[in-house]
């Protein structure tokens, strides 16, 4: 299986994931475990949105777009960021961190050597 449809694969599965999380916001709305309903409103749309995103990148990784593989790359940087977030602060929960970073990791190895597999090779690189 070529190591762009991997790729593809993991982001699909993370777009999945982050339609779970909106899925999470919209019971905790309804649940009225929200201080704001409006804001609440406001995340679950833009959650939404980034879940669209991600699978737009997927599908473009797939059909071995430059536009997905960049997206995806970003998307994963993002992912390690929040997982950074997880490790520190007042709250730290280290095993929710690794959850989070651990498909970001084998995300981003994937999409860097999808980029890789992508690229044209030079006559004097034989």
């Amino acid at each position: 299986m070529p190591v762009r449809l991997l790729a593809a694969l993991v982001l699909g599965l993370e777009a999945i994931g982050v339609l779970a999380l909106a899925g999470w916001q919209v019971v905790a709305l309804v649940g009225g475990d929200t201080d704001s309903v409006v804001s609440s409103i406001a995340l679950i749309v833009l959650t939404v949105i980034g879940a669209a995103a991600i699978g737009a990148f997927a599908v473009a990784t797939a059909r071995d777009v430059s536009a997905g593989r960049s997206g995806g790359i970003v998307t994963q940087l993002l992912i390690l960021s929040v997982a950074i977030g997880a490790v520190t602060g007042e709250w730290a929960a280290p095993t929710t961190a690794l959850l989070i970073a651990a498909p970001a990791v084998v995300g981003l190895v994937l999409l860097a050597l999808a980029v890789r597999a992508a690229a044209p090779r030079r006559r004097d690189d034989v």
